[in-house]
């Protein structure tokens, strides 16, 4: 066990160590919050784990059998997509935003760039039925999970029954996801005590700590709101945020605000990926800030840095890239679907 972690029992959330029956341990660093997730709910285990790793990366749920959740989501880029700006489903139908990281889910309230889904065993639907990236119906999956010689073996030992459903296929994947916990990059060590930031990267926390860290809160590195962080609207995608789920127009333009781990390996940034690197960001959000009656207040006075202040802040924010995450085996393409 890595210093300065805790174990959550799946039963009590509690940060104590504590094993029951097939249920494995939620593990967290204790200076993060209590997770959100209801685990009572949805308990844990290797079998649901491994079936989710493996429903995951097989294609099987597209309608035409070409496109995984892994497709935008691929583990080496931080479960991101770096080829392209916007997500790209079967047929080579293009989507409207960019595939998010996925990381730290647990602690996550709602989802989606819109905020469009707000439980979390629900999530893998949306991408799933949309047509423009997966096209399929949760009942033919169902039907085609049940029909395959890999499957009902599986939700057998998950759950007990070799009926596949469509509530245990979803929760199957969320388990998995709910694993993806990224805690250990420089940034962790330095609050375990275990290592020190350079002058520059202290110098680069300093300044994301007076810029940055209102909504990009410690230690996630994102307080979950939704806000309008300047960005003019692209005029091919005219897409205005959270509002079309809201109905609120203070919500026009205003995307989830994204963590700032890993950011070395999710580009390109922003809920549309018009950014591919962050001193592009960063020009952003020191020069051209678009000003609207729903911008965020943070940014209603302008954030000044020098050059050199930028090149801190990277390096600060070098300092939140967790290359175990990124290179755990246990994330891969499960050697099941290679049979």
């Amino acid at each position: 066990m890595k210093k300065g972690f805790v174990f959550i029992s799946i039963l009590s959330l509690f940060a104590m160590a504590f094993v029951a029956n097939k249920n494995v341990l939620f593990m967290r660093p204790k200076y993060f919050p209590q997770p959100i997730y209801n685990f009572q709910k949805n308990p844990l285990t290797k079998e649901k784990i491994l079936l989710g790793r493996v429903l995951f990366y097989d294609p099987i749920l597209s309608q035409n059998n070409t496109i995984s959740c892994a497709s935008c989501h691929t583990s080496y880029n931080s479960f991101a997509h770096t080829d392209h700006a916007l997500s790209h489903g079967i047929n080579d139908r293009i989507g409207t935003r960019n595939a998010p990281a996925l990381m730290n889910l647990a602690w996550q309230p709602i989802f989606m760039w819109d905020g469009a889904i707000n439980h979390f065993d629900m999530q893998s639907l949306a991408p799933i039925s949309h047509p423009d990236e997966m096209g399929e119906t949760i009942e033919h999956v169902v039907t085609k999970l049940q029909s395959s010689r890999l499957y009902p073996p599986l939700f057998y030992q998950a759950f007990g029954d070799s009926i596949v459903t469509g509530e245990h296929t979803l929760k199957a994947i969320a388990q998995f996801m709910l694993t993806l916990v990224s805690a250990n990059s420089k940034y962790d060590s330095v609050q375990q005590k275990q290592t020190s930031f350079t002058a520059q990267e202290e110098s680069g926390y300093r300044l994301y700590k007076k810029n940055c860290s209102s909504c990009h809160t410690e230690p996630l590195f994102t307080n979950y709101q939704f806000k309008n962080n300047g960005l003019t609207i692209d005029t091919t995608l005219n897409d205005i945020g959270r509002v079309k789920i809201s109905k609120n127009s203070k919500d026009s333009f205003c995307f989830k605000v994204p963590t700032l781990r890993n950011l070395d390996y999710s580009y390109p940034y922003m809920h549309d990926g018009r950014f591919k690197k962050l001193k592009d960001v960063l020009n952003h959000y020191t020069q051209d800030i678009h000003i609207s009656s729903t911008l965020a207040i943070e940014l209603q006075k302008p954030i000044q840095l020098t050059s050199n202040e930028k090149v801190d802040l990277i390096a600060f924010l070098m300092t939140l890239n967790d290359r175990e995450f990124v290179f755990k085996k246990e994330y891969g393409f499960p050697e099941l679907l290679r049979k």
